[in-house]
């Protein structure tokens, strides 16, 4: 019996990934910069994968994607991604609505659902160490709520603007928390991520909502983003950046090179409620790890 009370708390600090002091540091930060948590060829064989799909992707329906200007917000193809895998394409790569470059250069991300549609997207989101990680930050119940693939493109890769990811995943409780995973280095010549330590005391600024037209933003504070508090999260392949969903974080434009591949899973707390206009709809429920 001794032995038994020995070793249980061993196997459950096996399933740990987090130390208290990373746990504080995200409370404190609103984001944690865990280098080499993926294992680098888990990140080939998904980028691989990737570059299969976009080969068999007919690009006929071509939909931009554009946190400036947000021309997708209207567009059904948008509005219908939650429950499947839809593209969506830069808009330095369209031009009197074609493609100017070939659509694998083209494309700005993929999205929402690949985490349960696609079998490998589904074990790579579901693998272990990112469950135990999700347990450490007390969300051991939870559900994956979206999914995205990011290209980056070298040149074109388009500037993501400030912003909290709960303005686009509303729940209740909230925050979401989202992962962002490092498929090619990330830095600052290809557009790494930049995010302000403590930010996410503050709260939401705004809502993306559906309406009858499509979407559109309630906002609750206009103050613009104190841009000059960012510090870039420079990230190596296979590191995984945890962000608080109220954490204001952005990328400049990608003017190298070389593309900036990612992954992003947003999860919730189980029992979380979403309200009707949440603009992320899907008739299949939600599902954890």
């Amino acid at each position: 019996m001794n032995w038994i009370l020995f070793l249980i708390p061993l196997y459950l600090s096996a399933l740990s990934v987090l130390t208290e002091e990373q746990v504080a540091q995200f409370e404190q930060d609103g984001f944690l910069v865990l280098p080499g948590f993926i294992n680098e060829a888990d990140c080939d064989t998904l980028k691989a994968h990737v570059e299969e799909m976009v080969e068999s992707f007919d690009p006929s329906d071509i939909t931009v994607f554009d946190t400036v200007n947000h021309p997708q917000t209207s567009q059904s193809y948008f509005l219908e991604s939650g429950g499947k895998i839809h593209y969506f394409f830069e808009a330095g790569a369209i031009k009197e609505g074609n493609l100017i470059v070939p659509k694998e250069r083209a494309i700005n991300k993929m999205g929402h659902a690949m985490h349960d549609l696609d079998p490998l997207f589904n074990s790579f989101s579901r693998q272990d160490k990112i469950k135990w990680l999700s347990e450490d930050l007390g969300y051991g119940d939870a559900l994956l709520i979206q999914s995205m693939y990011i290209f980056k493109q070298p040149f074109i890769g388009g500037e993501v603007t400030c912003h909290q990811d709960g303005t686009f995943i509303i729940s209740e409780p909230e925050p979401a928390l989202g992962y962002w995973i490092a498929i090619e280095d990330a830095n600052l010549g290809n557009g790494c991520l930049w995010a302000i330590p403590g930010g996410h005391i503050d709260p939401l600024k705004m809502l993306f909502l559906r309406d009858e037209k499509g979407t559109s933003f309630a906002y609750f504070d206009k103050t613009p983003w104190d841009l000059s508090k960012m510090i870039p999260l420079e990230a190596k392949k296979g590191t995984l950046i945890v962000l608080h969903g109220r954490s204001p974080h952005m990328s400049y434009t990608n003017k190298s090179a070389k593309s900036r591949h990612a992954f992003t899973l947003h999860i919730v707390k189980k029992g979380a409620t979403f309200p009707e206009n949440n603009w992320l709809q899907r008739e299949e429920p939600f599902k954890g790890f």
